[in-house]
């Protein structure tokens, strides 16, 4: 399951979400935004950042979504971390650093040299198949879940946390966020049904438009789209997209661009994804 999108929108939208996950509310989460961060010399890329209101210091959070073993993961994500906040360390008071797994099998396996930080108070590893019964977390955690649920017990799960948001406070546009990340998520597990088939099987009405669509069309939120898929396939390929490419890019629609989010965690050359815009161009 390709999983990257669905927890950048999780965290757009639920910023909040993060702080659940790791059982400590600052007094300011509300103004907190969930943005990538770029270091210069050497360049590279932070997706997952965190970032306090600018009107004062605050703790930056780091987050890194891990589904897959990587032997060379803490060396990564301290030294990035760490070098971000020394260049940036007038705008912060504190860092942390938030590691989710699907498992503790997922976590690299040499932990030693990093001991300090790993049992200290500033790195929090979040194994979701430890947090609990996904039918009774609070319905944005069984979100999170939901991502390593079963595909067989997938759809049960999903229209339960359907009913649950419908049940409870919340407002209408966050019970909408809901709906989108969950059937977003369906699509990612059972990658054989189309998005109306997905809809349909959930219950949902299918003449009414997905919240991040009717945004995008209103806001024009194209641009980030695009810039988000950029970065994506950077990280991916490991090597920058040419002009020629983000040109193609911004003549897609939004529907487009979201099938181009989903189909690029399979791209592994620059070729399959100019095979992929000559397969989707539009007119």
């Amino acid at each position: 399951m390709r999983r990257d999108p669905i927890f950048y929108q999780l965290f757009q939208r639920f910023p909040g979400l993060l702080f659940d996950l790791i059982g400590d509310q600052p007094s300011n989460a509300g103004a907190y935004r969930f943005d990538s961060v770029a270091v210069k010399e050497p360049k590279f890329e932070i997706d997952g950042v965190f970032l306090p209101p600018e009107s004062e210091p605050g703790v930056v959070y780091f987050c890194e979504v891990q589904f897959q073993k990587d032997e060379k993961l803490y060396e990564r994500v301290f030294g990035e971390s760490l070098l971000y906040f020394y260049r940036n360390t007038e705008k912060f008071s504190d860092w942390q650093a938030v590691i989710l797994y699907p498992s503790r099998s997922t976590e690299q396996s040499k932990v030693y040299p990093h001991r300090s930080l790993l049992n200290g108070p500033q790195v929090h590893r979040i194994y979701l198949d430890e947090l609990g019964d996904v039918w009774s977390l609070p319905v944005p955690i069984a979100a999170v879940v939901l991502t390593i649920v079963k595909e067989a017990d997938a759809p049960a799960v999903a229209r339960h946390l359907l009913e649950r948001t419908e049940q409870e406070t919340f407002t209408p546009e966050e019970r909408s966020d809901i709906i989108d990340i969950v059937t977003s998520i369906m699509v990612y597990k059972l990658a054989n049904l189309s998005r109306t088939e997905i809809k349909a099987m959930l219950g949902l009405d299918l003449t009414v438009e997905p919240r991040a669509i009717r945004e995008a069309k209103d806001e024009g939120r194209e641009e980030q789209t695009i810039a988000l898929i950029v970065r994506l396939l950077a990280k991916r390929l490991g090597q920058g997209i040419e002009p020629e490419a983000v040109s193609q890019l911004t003549t897609l629609s939004l529907p487009t661009l979201e099938n181009l989010s989903e189909a690029l965690l399979d791209f592994t050359t620059l070729d399959d994804l100019e095979n992929w815009l000559a397969t989707n161009h539009e007119i």
